[in-house]
């Protein structure tokens, strides 16, 4: 079985991470795009697993949460006119958490904006802090129910909206004792336009979206490692992990690949070949 050269894979998973398509990258690298797609879901598996043993026990003071929209083959709109379906389309909301002293990308969920995914969202965020924080999010309704069902009484949380001039926001305290001051969602928003910058499928009014939600979560699986363990932040001047000292030094993309032969097994060697008689 062939297998890609580390460099090849470090310029594959570069080229992703950097917001270029996957048959674009077909082209420039000169690989099949069928290598390529075999490449990200290895990638996403092993960024995954990562993510999952490293953020744990994470101390946060302030945490913000809102959910960046995409879609899957299709527009919710155009679901009814589409000639196959078998296919999962329409909306996909990516909810995330963001560590405002570190920047840290505490927890990511991918699905509907729905209470259930809302609950499963609280659930992962809660799973991985080492004790409650002070939490903003949006006004979207699934939120507060979410909190309660996960936290209860054991978290200070508040809620910002926009006013109908859209120039200010109106900070509302719902649960706890959280800081004034401390209460807003600018960071995670600003997170979503690096997303938005770095993963075309996320774009707006663009056809570089995701055709299979398997791919939706293997590329915002690798992405968020990315920015965790390898992009330095600009307001930080180093990695968002090494700020919450998860890590010594930031991590280059090869890192990545290298985590992708930790949890895949070697290929098999192919054994003597045998000429078949025919008669």
């Amino acid at each position: 079985m062939n297998k890609l050269s580390l460099t090849k894979r470090v310029q594959i998973l570069q080229l992703m991470v950097e917001g270029s398509a996957l048959r674009s990258i077909a082209r420039i690298t000169g690989v099949s795009i069928n290598t390529v797609y075999s490449l990200l879901s290895d990638a996403g598996l092993a960024c995954e697993v990562f993510h999952n043993q490293q953020a744990q026990n994470l101390i946060c003071r302030y945490v913000q949460c809102d959910e960046a929209w995409s879609f899957l083959y299709a527009k919710q709109k155009r679901i009814s006119k589409l000639k196959r379906q078998d296919v999962l389309a329409g909306d996909i909301w990516t909810w995330n958490a963001i560590d405002v002293d570190t920047r840290f990308i505490v927890s990511r969920v991918v699905g509907n904006r729905t209470l259930e995914f809302a609950r499963r969202f609280m659930a992962d965020l809660n799973s991985r802090l080492a004790w409650p924080c002070q939490l903003s999010t949006d006004a979207h309704q699934s939120y507060l129910q979410a909190v309660i069902d996960t936290f209860g009484d054991d978290i200070d949380y508040a809620q910002v909206t926009r006013s109908k001039d859209d120039e200010t926001r109106i900070k509302t305290a719902l649960i706890g004792y959280p800081d004034i001051d401390e209460i807003n969602n600018t960071y995670v928003e600003r997170q979503h336009l690096t997303m938005r910058m770095s993963m075309k499928r996320y774009s707006r009014k663009t056809n570089a979206h995701s055709k299979k939600y398997s791919g939706h979560c293997d590329m915002t699986a690798l992405y968020f490692t990315y920015y965790n363990w390898c992009r330095v932040h600009e307001s930080l001047d180093t990695t968002p992990a090494v700020e919450m000292c998860l890590a010594d030094n930031p991590l280059s993309i090869a890192f990545i690949a290298e985590l992708i032969d930790r949890i895949k097994p070697p290929p098999k060697k192919r054994g003597p070949y045998k000429k078949r008689v025919v008669g």
